[in-house]
């Protein structure tokens, strides 16, 4: 089956949101977890603390590098972007949404929510991401083709 027409056609943030109301939903049929809801809410928020700050760290360190924060249209980038936290993933806008989730099913103290995640990455890396690599490869050819060798897709 062919599904090239699902390539960077919903918004990583529209993504999160589905995942995010999948994890919800799963959470009010599994287990949860039992923990004082004041502990499950520390955690939580430390989780999306720690993707606020990956995720505005790239942002700005795109910003800083004059290319567009636009996934929808990768072919858009001026450059390959490699210091800062780009040295340590390739991704780190998509790894603070897997973060945000990451909170939001510790929140939930989902046991069944946890297994949205996994799809997410998938649908992230196959619709988003690889297309995405594509375009820069096409676009910056030696150069990505380089930095994807040196620097992981995640982490």
């Amino acid at each position: 089956m062919k599904l090239h027409w699902l390539e960077l056609r919903i918004p990583p943030v529209g993504v999160l949101l589905m995942a995010g109301t999948g994890i919800a939903a799963l959470s009010e049929w599994g287990l949860r977890v039992a923990t004082v809801g004041s502990l499950r809410w520390v955690f939580a928020t430390a989780w999306v603390v720690a993707a606020a700050a990956v995720g505005l760290t790239a942002v700005a360190t795109f910003r800083r590098a004059r290319t567009t924060v636009n996934p929808m249209d990768p072919s858009a980038a001026r450059t390959v972007v490699r210091d800062g936290i780009y040295g340590v993933t390739r991704n780190p806008m998509y790894v603070a949404l897997l973060l945000v989730l990451v909170g939001w099913a510790v929140y939930l103290g989902a046991t069944w929510g946890w297994a949205v995640l996994p799809v997410f990455v998938g649908y992230l890396t196959r619709f988003q991401i690889i297309p995405e690599e594509r375009a820069l490869s096409s676009s910056f050819g030696p150069a990505y083709a380089e930095y994807l060798g040196t620097v992981r897709r995640w982490i």
